[in-house]
């Protein structure tokens, strides 16, 4: 059973801790070399310094190559395709550049490689999912912007490669848990509430790491619509990260403590710092567009880190803005298809409020306005308990 107070995790986790070897990361390496000359070199143990860096650092790589990718797009006119049944404002973005994720991807994976303690399994599960469905969205992009086939890839071959590294990766969290509780749906806003899942922790992952895929490359219809949220949810995981990750925070703050959870603020602040790096390039009107590379790569990393963190249900909640635009696409073909009339006059819902008259930056700002709102609603569950 999981026990109703926070000894169970102290306990658990002290143990871990004393055999925890030193950081071993890329850049570290040369620190260690200097430490012994000046102690200050310490520092780089610390996470929240290698998270700030890592932002900086992604934010850095983003605006050095930015600018050279989006002319190799622009050179072999990998372009964005407009609907013609869509917001007529739109058609002048026929030609943007696309698959600008790919740039996204990149820098996430050098910063987090730079930074992060490349002994922590997690750090290479959560870039496995990165990539792979970065691989996924590649091929899809790939087929409609190049090979220039409206169908991208067949949704069935599509879902079964999602799901194939959805259930892999599952498979591996759940087969690396180390106590009860790392199975476990923690319930925020109730003191001590998990609820064992057992093997169903597996089929639970799963969907969360697809689901949240799919949410995102979904929302992914505006300029800047999406990469915001993606920020802001990511960052705030990040702070989870790290108070999960920290037996005396978690103790203090009730949370599952979750030995080497903590690296994952340094994915996050990768994530974050990559995603304003992009959105300098995306914001009102779009230089580039992230394609289904970024979308989908994006949403499944961000379900992985919650899903290591113990915040499945608040990643519900920050981003809600993703599931919003979901469940409109989902109303949409179902009333379609039991009535044959539509609830919105066209889905996902950021293009119904466009049809409605709204201008493009005041949906995309409203959006952004709404996940500020729920970040700070999910991050109130750190002490509402």
């Amino acid at each position: 059973g999981i026990p109703g107070d926070v000894a169970w995790r102290c306990r658990a986790g002290i143990n871990r801790v004393a055999g925890r070897r030193g950081t071993e990361l890329m850049l570290m390496y040369f620190a260690d070399y200097l430490k012994d000359l000046y102690s200050g070199f310490n520092v780089f143990t610390y996470i929240t310094l290698r998270a700030i860096l890592s932002a900086l650092t992604a934010l850095v790589i983003s605006f050095v190559v930015g600018p050279i990718m989006i002319r190799r797009l622009t050179d072999r006119q990998v372009g964005q395709t407009i609907r013609l049944d869509g917001p007529q404002s739109h058609l002048p973005k026929q030609g943007t550049p696309t698959m600008g994720g790919a740039l996204i991807i990149l820098v996430i994976t050098l910063s987090t490689l730079l930074w992060a303690d490349l002994a922590n399994r997690y750090v290479w599960i959560v870039l496995g999912v990165l990539l792979a469905f970065g691989v996924i969205g590649f091929i899809d992009d790939w087929k409609k912007l190049v090979l220039k086939d409206p169908n991208g890839m067949k949704a069935r071959t599509k879902f079964l490669s999602q799901s194939f590294v959805g259930g892999i990766a599952a498979v591996i969290l759940y087969s690396g848990a180390q106590e009860p509780y790392e199975t476990a749906l923690l319930i925020p806003y109730f003191k001590d509430m998990l609820i064992p899942l057992g093997g169903f922790y597996v089929v639970f992952s799963y969907l969360v790491i697809v689901g949240t895929s799919n949410a995102v490359n979904l929302t992914d219809g505006l300029d800047g619509l999406a990469i915001m949220p993606a920020v802001m949810v990511g960052g705030a995981l990040g702070i989870f990260a790290y108070a999960a990750g920290n037996i005396n925070f978690a103790a203090y703050l009730g949370l599952p403590y979750i030995f080497g959870a903590g690296e994952m603020m340094i994915f996050c602040a990768a994530l974050a710092g990559a995603g304003l790096g992009f959105l300098w390039f995306n914001t009102y009107p779009a230089q580039v567009f992230m394609g289904d590379v970024g979308a989908l790569a994006l949403g499944a990393a961000l379900g992985t880190v919650a899903i290591v963190v113990k915040q499945e249900i608040v990643l519900f909640i920050m981003g809600g803005v993703f599931v919003m635009e979901t469940v409109s696409v989902m109303m949409q073909v179902a009333s379609f298809k039991l009535t044959g009339k539509r609830i919105f006059r066209m889905a996902p819902l950021h293009h119904h409020y466009e049809l409605k008259g709204w201008a493009e930056p005041k949906v995309i700002v409203r959006f952004w306005i709404i996940t500020v709102i729920l970040v700070l609603v999910g991050l109130s569950s750190l002490k509402i308990r």
